[in-house]
C-alpha cells in the first residue's frame, strides 16, 4: 500500500526488453535505499512494482505485458524519470490517501493553465464509464501523486498544483497529449458501486 506522497524522482538507468516482458532499472536516490530489499514494493509512476534486483543504487523491477499495456511505463526509455514511493509501513503518517498501486488506465493531458504559484492541469479520460468515480473535491492518484479533483466537465477533470508538488514530482513537466497513470480512489469506487447495486435492486 502507498500514500500518494511521492518521495523522490528516479532516472531509468537501463531497460532489458524481452518478449512481452521488460526489466527496468532505476538509479535510486540514496535516501530511499536504507532497508530496501529484493521483494519489496516500490511505486513507479504510481504502479506497484516488486524489486527484483539491487546493485548499489541500481534497483531493478520486472514489468509484465499487462503493466506495459495499461500504464505509461511501456512508453518510457532510458534517461526518462519516474515518480517513486516506497511502500508505507504501519504507523506511517498518511499525508495523501491510501493507494494500492493498481493503475486503472491512462488519461491524456488536455490543457495546462499556469498562474503565479499555481498550475492547473486538465486531463481527459478515454473511458467515459470511469467518470462516475471522478467527483469534485474527491481524491485521485495521477502518476502516483495523491491529488484533489478541482472540477469535472464531461470526460475531463482538473487538479491544481501547489509549488511543492510542482517541485517534488514530474507532473508539471507533462505536456498536452502526454499520458499519465490513473488510480481511482477505492473508497469512492466502493461507495458508487454500492449505491448503484442498491438502486438496481429497488427497480
Amino acid at each position: 500500500m502507498f500514500t500518494g506522497i511521492v518521495q523522490a524522482t528516479a532516472q531509468i538507468h537501463a531497460i532489458d526488453e524481452k518478449a512481452n516482458f521488460r526489466t527496468q532499472t532505476l538509479k535510486m536516490p540514496p535516501e530511499l535505499l536504507p532497508g530496501l530489499a529484493v521483494g519489496a514494493s516500490v511505486a513507479n509512476n504510481g504502479v506497484c512494482l516488486t524489486v527484483t534486483g539491487i546493485n548499489g543504487d541500481l534497483v531493478s523491477f520486472d514489468l509484465m505485458m499487462e503493466t506495459l499495456r495499461i500504464t505509461n511505463l511501456g512508453g518510457l526509455q532510458v534517461g526518462d524519470w519516474v515518480n517513486v514511493e516506497r511502500a508505507m509501513r504501519m504507523g506511517d503518517e498518511i499525508g495523501g490517501h491510501v493507494l494500492s498501486g493498481h493503475v486503472y488506465c491512462t488519461a491524456k493531458v488536455a490543457q495546462r493553465i499556469p498562474s503565479p504559484n499555481n498550475l492547473q492541469i486538465w486531463f481527459e479520460l478515454p473511458q467515459p464509464e470511469l467518470m462516475k468515480y471522478i467527483l469534485t473535491k474527491g481524491f485521485i492518484a495521477i502518476d502516483g501523486i495523491s491529488l484533489t479533483i478541482s472540477e469535472v466537465n464531461g470526460q475531463q477533470f482538473c487538479v491544481n498544483l501547489i509549488p511543492e508538488t510542482i517541485q517534488r514530482t514530474l507532473i508539471a513537466q507533462r505536456a498536452v497529449g502526454e499520458a499519465v497513470n490513473i488510480e481511482i480512489d477505492p473508497q469512492t469506487q466502493a461507495i458508487v458501486d454500492t449505491v448503484e447495486r442498491y438502486l438496481a435492486l429497488r427497480v
